[in-house]
């Protein structure tokens, strides 16, 4: 079976009600986000950033996963699929994808705020006031922050250069250094990028453009692929 890398973002989530992290005014949830989704607004406010992540799990609680997600889960019938996200949420998990690499943390997790290594499941509970982690420190949530670093990079880099097929879903490719992970794949390697907006990318790759949200993009998509196996 040929190796299927999805790199996916914001934009594959904001079928099931999940607000896109960034909008064009530049906050998420009405927040500016250096103030909940950085580790200077942890430091400055943690209440806050606190407050925030339990609002996100509530509302995560009641999604579910469209289309795009499942569409996904059906690939797996004729691809070696490999899914890394830029999205905190679980609804590749929800929907059936058995390989998902989050590059910037989980909702349902929660770590000590001394080691990163230290990760417990909370599903969408809130994380109360107070709450420590096992070595005492303040319970946080498992979110990579913007001045932190991106564990899971090697690990996904590793994987892009292995794809024989890499796509991109609802993500324009902006933020590093989930953006850069283009420049490991293969330059033969087919690229598809689904996207309902304009999105230029930078590579010397052939980039096939799908104009669709998720749903039908990724519904595109499988029509596409399917000339690769026939």
């Amino acid at each position: 079976m040929k190796k299927l890398v999805i790199l996916t973002g914001a934009g594959m989530s904001a079928e099931s009600g999940i607000k896109t992290f960034r909008d064009s005014g530049g906050l998420w949830e009405q927040h500016k986000v250096e103030d909940v989704a950085s580790i200077e607004g942890w430091y400055r406010n943690p209440d806050l950033v606190q407050k925030f992540y339990n609002e996100r799990r509530r509302q995560l609680e009641k999604a579910v996963p469209n289309a795009g997600h499942t569409g996904l889960v059906e690939l797996e019938k004729q691809f070696d699929v490999y899914i890394i996200t830029q999205n905190v949420d679980d609804l590749h998990e929800k929907a059936g994808s058995t390989r998902v690499l989050h590059l910037h943390g989980l909702l349902t997790q929660a770590r000590s705020s001394k080691n990163s290594n230290e990760i417990i499941e909370i599903g969408c509970r809130d994380i109360l006031p107070g709450e420590k982690a096992h070595d005492g420190s303040p319970l946080r949530p498992n979110i990579v922050w913007f001045g932190e670093a991106v564990p899971a990079m090697e690990r996904a880099a590793d994987i892009a250069s292995q794809a024989d097929i890499f796509a991109v879903i609802g993500t324009s490719l902006n933020v590093y250094p989930a953006a850069g992970l283009i420049h490991y794949v293969n330059v033969k390697t087919r690229v598809f990028l689904i996207d309902p907006k304009p999105v230029t990318v930078y590579t010397n790759h052939k980039v096939d453009y799908i104009a669709e949200g998720a749903g039908k993009g990724v519904a595109i998509l499988a029509e596409k692929l399917k000339t690769l196996i026939s």
